[in-house]
This record gives structure tokens, sequence and C-alpha cells, in this order.
């Protein structure tokens, strides 16, 4: 069993335990770094489902669960700035037994389409995630997952849609911390208006493998672990999205709606959200994030009132890319 440190309702509040791949064996006997090593999954199907007045792009994994079905495990992806459903991907695959996976591309990202009204807000991203479950499986509770700006989104859909979270798996969430380090300074300030237009078309003049490299440099503790199929499908996938004319918009707009949330004081602040969630939360943080500090960790044990920490040594931002296998078992522990 993965260590995975436990917060208000559980016996050790206010304490983060660390885990790595070398204290966690799977089942099989194998440490989930081995396991990771040469893991790939090619990114599974999707396709543009109607939503309302707008359409959202869709891949899943598992076993389908019809609406009316309430008994079938059911999970939701939600990725974070940038990214799309593919992040999602091996993680996907290897809960495929226990859930029936749903991660879309939110509005503007991936190959969904911009938002009709314009609103990138997290509020407006969380209600459409909601839409997504009603019509798919129906008015019933569901597993969360959600990374980064997807974290934060799943705190607002849990906030607004208190009755579809069944628990709640948040990777390197980006809640509120005003204090910004050298390695994301440059989050803040593309989301000045004027100056983060410029930074974006500065940007999009650089080659389409640079950026790529760049970001998943960021994105990663150990770029080396990247496999060189994964590497090419997040190429692909940076081609074909650049040929859209709303990405630099849906990046700018929503990393603004995110920061937003930072300077909001409200009973709506993150934060407080966080203090109302009754479902199960799992946090995981990469302890070489170079874009949400792990020490967030603490105060999530101190936020959410049935939470259970995990930080991550050897890991970045996107932990469920980087070690899937950790992500999966230590999901598996929180919903025995």
């Amino acid at each position: 069993m993965l260590p995975v440190a436990s917060g208000a309702q559980r016996p050790y509040r206010g304490i983060v335990t660390t885990t790595d791949s070398a204290s966690s064996a799977s089942s099989q006997h194998l440490r989930p770094d081995d396991a990771d090593e040469g893991f790939y999954v090619a990114p599974f199907p999707g396709e543009l489902i109607p939503l309302g007045v707008t359409e959202l792009f869709v891949r899943t994994a598992g076993t389908p669960v019809a609406a009316g079905d309430s008994e079938s495990e059911v999970a939701v992806f939600i990725h974070g700035l940038g990214g799309s459903s593919t992040n999602w991907t091996e993680l996907m695959s290897l809960l495929a037994d226990n859930v029936y996976g749903i991660a879309m591309d939110l509005p503007g990202f991936g190959q969904s389409p911009p938002p009709h009204h314009g609103d990138y807000k997290l509020t407006a991203h969380a209600d459409i995630v909601a839409q997504l479950i009603r019509q798919q499986v129906g008015n019933r509770p569901v597993h969360i997952f959600g990374n980064s700006m997807g974290g934060a989104t799943a705190v607002q859909l849990a906030a607004r849609h208190p009755m579809l979270v069944k628990s709640m798996t948040l990777v390197s969430p980006a809640l509120p911390e005003l204090m910004p380090r050298a390695s994301n300074i440059h989050m803040p300030l593309t989301a000045i208006p004027g100056l983060g237009e410029r930074l974006m078309r500065r940007m999009m003049k650089r080659d389409v493998e640079w950026r790529v490299t760049m970001s998943m440099s960021i994105c990663y503790a150990d770029p080396t672990r990247i496999d060189p199929r994964r590497m090419a499908d997040q190429v692909a996938e940076a081609r074909a999205r650049d040929e859209l004319a709303h990405t630099p918009q849906a990046s700018l707009e929503t990393l603004r709606g995110l920061i937003s949330t930072y300077f909001d004081y409200s009973h709506q602040a993150p934060w407080k959200l966080a203090r109302n969630i009754k479902a199960p939360v799992l946090l995981i943080y990469g302890r070489q994030d170079k874009l949400v500090n792990s020490r967030a960790a603490f105060r999530a044990t101190k936020e959410f009132p049935n939470a259970s920490v995990m930080v991550v040594p050897d890991s970045g931002h996107v932990t469920q890319m980087e070690h899937p296998h950790i992500v999966a078992q230590a999901w598996r522990q929180l919903v025995e």
C-alpha cells in the first residue's frame, strides 16, 4: 500500500507523507517506476459530442456505462492549461478495469471548438464538465480527476455541482498561491492584457518541436522519462492546434480566468470552497514541480476536510503522466 497522508477526518491531520517509486510496490512486485519505464499507450480514439449549443471532443476508455446505470463506476478526467484529453491516456488505461473513463478537451483546447459564449473562466469550464457528466451517465456522482488548472476546475465543479462528485483526485492543482517563483513567473506576466498577446505571438513563431520540448521540460521532473512515441504524439497535437485560430485566445483567457481566482477574497475563493467539499479528496504533488509549489500540500491537509495528500519526490507537474502507476495505485487505495 502507498503511504498516503491524511487530513481532518483521518488520523494524521496536518501531516504530508512522501512516497517514491522505490517505496511503492505493485501487485506484480514491481516498483511503479519500473512499470512506468517504457510504458506507452497510444491516444484513445475520440469524437465530437454535441452538448447543448456547443460540442466537446471526448475520449473514453473501459466498458461504457448507460445513463441509467447508477452502480458502475465512472471517472471523468480534466486536463490542465495548454493540455488536452491525451494527458490522461496512460492513467485511463490503468484504470479501465475499474472505471469507465471519460476525458474531454475543454472548450477551446485540443479538438474542441471555443465556447459559444466566449467564457473561459473556471466556473464556465466546471459547468460544461457537469453538463457532459449528466448527458453521458446521468445525474449521478462520479470520480473526478484534475491536473493543474483542471484540478482548480474540479474544485469549482465540486462546489457548484456537489451531487456529481464521488471522489476527487487532484494532481498538482493550481490553487491560489501569491508568491511566484522564477520557474513560473512567466504565468502571471502572460496574463497581463497586451503583454500576454505579444508574448504569445512571439512564442507561436518558434518551432513546434522546440515549444513542445520546452513545455515538457517544465512539466516533467526528468524529461528523459518521456517515451519518444509520447513526444511524437505531443508534437503532432501541437501542430494541429497551430492550425486553429482560437488556440492562443483559449490559452490566454483561461490563464486570466485562473489567475483571477488567486485574487478572489469572496466566499467563492478556491481555498474557501475547498473547506466545504465533503467528498474524499486525494491530492498528489510533485516535489520537483516547477509550476505548483509542493508546499501547498501542507495547506491542503488543513483546507480540505476529507483529504489524503501525497508528495512524490521524483515527480514534476504531471505525475499522472510521469508516474501513472503511482497515481493509479494511490487512487485505488483512496476508494477501497
